[in-house]
């Protein structure tokens, strides 16, 4: 799908019902038949990232600048995988790098062992697709934060309840993460370059945090 008229026919397939955009369950369902499996949760992460108009939905402008980060995914774990059909881990952080994702080993091994989803090292394309949509929405959100570009970001509790809501992917569908020690946290600082330790079927942002413990309020 490299240029518009092949993307406008694409789109307007999975727009069955012509509403001039289409749901998370919709483009589930049209990358299944593509062979790309991602939980409901990741394509919803999807649409937030080009939802510009915030909507639910992804219209077919929206949806070119989701694919044109697909495309730089995809290249990336082609350029890697050897005609293996998947990346081992060594390939995922240097593909990472090749996108722009510099993690340093805590980060980037939590979040391996979250989007590896048959715990054997394997990454397929879906996987890999997952971890990066993750890592950008992190990305996205941290750097809206992070007005100042500082590399650094302070939040009070209601703007880290507000992260762990709009960035918090699920890699296995439900659940919840709530760490009892955080509850009486008064501030919260964020450095990017870094990564708390996390439930296994659950990741947050790949940020390392700081806690300021204070009185409960």
């Amino acid at each position: 799908m490299e240029n518009s008229v092949v993307l406008r026919e694409w789109f307007d397939r999975v727009d069955s019902e012509m509403t001039g955009s289409i749901t998370a369950i919709q483009l589930k369902n049209a990358f299944a038949i593509g062979n790309l499996n991602f939980p409901l949760s990741v394509v919803q992460q999807m649409i937030r990232m080009y939802d510009f108009d915030r909507n639910g939905t992804m219209s077919f402008e929206e949806f070119l600048a989701l694919n044109n980060f697909l495309i730089k995914v995809q290249q990336a774990f082609s350029d890697l995988e050897r005609n293996r059909g998947f990346l081992a881990t060594d390939d995922v952080h240097e593909a990472l790098n090749k996108i722009g994702f510099s993690l340093d080993s805590p980060a980037f091994y939590t979040a391996c062992e979250s989007f590896d989803k048959k715990k054997n090292g394997r990454f397929q394309l879906d996987d890999f697709i997952s971890l990066c949509i993750f890592l950008q929405s992190a990305r996205n959100l941290f750097n809206a934060f992070d007005t100042a570009k500082q590399g650094r970001v302070t939040l009070d509790l209601n703007q880290f309840i507000y992260c762990n809501d709009y960035v918090v992917v699920l890699v296995f569908e439900g659940g919840m993460f709530l760490a009892d020690n955080m509850l009486p946290t008064v501030e919260y600082e964020v450095d990017y370059t870094r990564q708390t330790q996390l439930q296994s079927s659950v990741i947050v942002i790949p940020l390392h945090i700081r806690i300021d413990h204070g009185d409960c309020v």
